[in-house]
């Protein structure tokens, strides 16, 4: 079995540290021993073929050489190979042996919040996961609020709101095409945003991604934006 231990101490190792252990598979005895259970017993039984057929060559060739050193001389043929299967008529007709190795059997995925039993591919189950994503969720808005406060960050917000009240104070009603009215925005082009990506409005305007949310929702914006807007959902006056 040495031979072989690394591979099964890495199995070990990265069940321990990528899936959980319940506690249930385990007994504490009175005098400290831990006893496993049934239910871990079963699981881990199953990879004993694997581990068979990796001590497999090692077994044969201690067999090979405890029998060279004590054959009697006229006897050519070495010990039978029924782990390996390499000296039967499988590889007489030239087909290759068995595989070395088989797949070790797959453990239990459990949740990472209850420990419940869950499909593979997955850390928590469907009420863990809302939990979990709420915590997220908060920590990564408690660290926009601290990150939104910083000197670096206020001074650009500043810098915005004077770049946009500069270009409100500058714009005039005249510059606007007599067609594109309060009402015709609001029933031609305003409709026609839901087709479009908070991202496209915020580039096109050079207003924030939130702001651009807004609009799409309904929010009317300053009536210098209608043109672009427009111009965005392919809105053109019929002559």
């Amino acid at each position: 079995m040495e031979p072989v231990r690394p591979q099964v101490d890495g199995f070990l190792l990265d069940w321990i540290t990528r899936d959980l252990l319940k506690r249930a598979w385990f007994f504490e005895q009175r005098d400290g021993n831990c006893r496993l259970m049934g239910t871990l017993a079963v699981q881990l039984s199953k990879t004993a073929p694997t581990w068979g057929r990796a001590v497999a060559p090692v077994a044969e060739w201690v067999a090979r050489t405890l029998w060279s050193r004590g054959s009697k001389a006229g006897h050519s043929f070495g010990p039978a190979t029924r782990l390996t299967q390499r000296n039967n008529k499988r590889v007489a007709k030239g087909k290759s042996p068995l595989p070395p190795t088989i797949p070790i059997a797959r453990r239990e995925n459990m949740c990472r919040g209850c420990g419940n039993t869950i499909r593979a591919g997955r850390r928590h189950c469907a009420q863990c996961a809302v939990r979990v994503a709420t915590e997220r969720l908060a920590a990564a808005a408690k660290v926009g609020r601290a990150t939104a406060h910083t000197p670096e960050a206020r001074a650009k917000q500043a810098d915005t709101r004077r770049r946009h009240a500069k270009a409100c104070s500058s714009w005039t009603p005249s510059s606007q095409p007599a067609w594109l009215t309060d009402a015709a925005y609001l029933k031609k082009i305003q409709p026609l945003l839901v087709g479009v990506t908070n991202s496209a409005i915020a580039a096109r305007l050079g207003v924030s991604r939130w702001y651009a949310g807004r609009i799409r929702r309904g929010y009317r914006p300053h009536p210098r934006h209608w043109a672009a807007l427009a111009e965005m959902v392919g809105f053109r006056r019929k002559r």
